[in-house]
């Protein structure tokens, strides 16, 4: 619980610092982005996974998932033991697990179909995408049981799931990236490459 809180903590300082030096926004026509940011620091990291998977002695492995990744599943069910309140209410594992499960199994074969590092890298940022999508669409869906149980006008349940995906969508960007070691790294399924 203590390493996802520094984890928790860690993001939220980088993600200010971005936002206080303006990555991610159009500086202008020609300035950074952080689709370009991001880009340029994973490319060499996208080519050697592309070569370590064209290796005669790469095969992917059978899939396997920890449901959401960074010990999110794992703390959420732990708060789950603790609150029986909260397990009653939304279940012992996050409501948007299966998001982060259809997203696991990208991440297994990460850049398999690619022909290009800038293909890999942009079919990673596609399936970080979709998971965002989901965790939305999960908040939509749950929106009645949110409203009944907490009064929650469909604005906040809104609110409430986009900064949630927004803050996994940072840490998946971040943290994701492949040839790291990381189980969770796109690729996972691939012998490591670093």
């Amino acid at each position: 619980m203590t390493r996802l809180i520094i984890f928790l903590v860690v993001l939220s300082l980088i993600v200010g610092l971005v936002v206080m030096l303006g990555i991610g926004r159009d500086v202008d026509e020609t300035g950074p982005t952080m689709d370009n940011v991001e880009r340029t620091l994973e490319t060499d990291r996208h080519e050697r996974l592309l070569g370590r998977i064209a290796m005669d002695d790469a095969t992917l492995n059978a899939f396997t998932t920890d449901g959401c990744s960074g010990g999110l599943s794992l703390a959420w069910e732990q708060l789950s033991e603790q609150f029986p309140e909260l397990a009653a209410r939304h279940g012992n594992r996050p409501p948007w697990e299966q998001c982060c499960v259809v997203h696991d199994r990208q991440y297994h074969a990460g850049g398999s179909t690619a022909t290009s590092a800038i293909e890999s890298f942009d079919q990673r940022r596609a399936s970080d995408l979709q998971l965002k999508a989901c965790v939305v669409n999960t908040g939509a869906e749950r929106a009645g049981t949110l409203r009944d149980v907490y009064g929650l006008s469909d604005q906040q349940i809104e609110i409430l799931y986009q900064t949630i995906s927004d803050l996994m969508y940072r840490a998946i960007r971040l943290g994701g990236i492949p040839c790291t070691r990381q189980p969770w790294r796109w690729g996972y399924g691939w012998p490591e490459c670093s």
